[in-house]
């Protein structure tokens, strides 16, 4: 609840996207752009290697938010999100979220979203704004 909530206040965890994962986001969202799939396509491209599909890797935030951090009954409202590098399957990830600013009156959180590789490079950055589960109160 957002009582509980500080600015500067920050989630992680590590998660390794394989390529079954890429398949299998290609199969609900039927984007199966050869960047994603085709060795021979992607060295033609600044890549040089299929990489995984953007939203895929900006969907990592959810984890955080729906289960831990407001947690279970936060609504997702808005996020916004910069890639800044190219994103390889089987490569260790940190996804990070920090507290950035407090609403209370609105019952809203903004976070900054980013995402690093193990070499601390930022791999993704954005915002998320989002409203947290309301107290309720017994009586």
């Amino acid at each position: 609840m957002i009582k509980t909530m500080n600015i500067g206040d920050t989630r992680s965890y590590t998660r390794t996207i394989t390529e079954e994962d890429v398949q299998k986001f290609a199969e609900v969202t039927k984007d199966f752009n050869p960047a994603h799939f085709d060795e021979a396509y992607t060295q033609t491209t600044i890549f040089k290697k299929p990489i995984v599909h953007g939203m895929l890797v900006g969907a990592l935030f959810s984890k955080i938010f729906g289960l831990e951090y407001p947690g279970e009954g936060t609504i997702y409202i808005a996020q916004s999100l910069k890639f800044l590098r190219p994103v390889y399957p089987n490569t260790e990830l940190i996804v990070r979220v920090t507290v950035k600013e407090i609403l209370a009156e609105k019952n809203r959180v903004i976070f900054t979203t980013e995402i690093f590789d193990q070499a601390q490079h930022c791999l993704l950055t954005g915002e998320a704004t989002l409203m947290p589960k309301k107290e309720t109160t017994h009586g």
